[in-house]
């Protein structure tokens, strides 16, 4: 059994710790936030304190790994996160008991993936992604870190997913695509070319907002 805390105790950080204790036998030992008190509780489950204050809790071993809980507004603040506590603390990698994931392919540190993925043959997840329910990632396709898709997005084989990308429920990836980082694809787009111009995108097929 591993202890694990998570930054973040809003939604995402409530969501996570629920699957974890549902779905495994580590624990939750508590959450790190910037914006509660420490101390106090969240789901019966303490605030050890901010992000200030990670390395100092891990060194006194109340923690064997860490988990990232920040949403897709606030990707570029996980990225950040992340690169400073890489090579000093653990990651915990979620990959919840009802996806299946394939022998063949390979899910990156502080990755998660909730309940009723498909994770197809030669995939490559990587570090400090957040798959939502129900997505599915055909073979060969990469995504690349800090990667955010809400639930039910659908990934064609031979797909590239750059960093710091947002997909949004139901949206769909043909095959052989590449999109470039920071870019955000709303509820239901259809992407059917390559995407390389930072910003919104909307429709089907997909087109540039913003």
């Amino acid at each position: 059994m591993k202890q694990i805390a998570i930054i973040g105790s809003g939604h995402l950080g409530q969501q996570i710790l629920y699957y974890i204790h549902s779905d495994t036998d580590h624990k939750v030992v508590g959450f790190f936030d910037d914006f509660q008190e420490k101390g106090s509780t969240i789901k019966n489950i303490p605030i050890l304190g901010n992000t200030n204050d990670v390395e100092d809790i891990f060194k006194q071993n109340i923690f064997d790994e860490l988990i990232i809980a920040i949403g897709y507004k606030h990707l570029e603040f996980k990225k950040q996160l992340f690169e400073n506590f890489k090579n000093k603390i653990p990651f915990h990698t979620f990959i919840h008991s009802t996806s299946i994931v394939d022998p063949t392919a390979k899910i990156g540190q502080g990755t998660v993936i909730y309940p009723n993925c498909m994770i197809d043959q030669d995939v490559e997840i990587d570090d400090n992604v957040m798959i939502n329910i129900s997505c599915s990632v055909a073979h060969d396709s990469v995504i690349n870190k800090h990667c955010f898709l809400s639930p039910s997005v659908s990934i064609a084989g031979f797909v590239n997913i750059s960093e710091l990308c947002i997909l949004g429920i139901n949206s769909t990836v043909i095959d052989n695509i590449n999109i470039s980082e920071k870019i955000q694809l709303g509820g239901g787009t259809v992407v059917i070319k390559n995407l390389d111009t930072p910003g919104l995108y909307v429709g089907n097929p997909a087109k540039f907002i913003r």
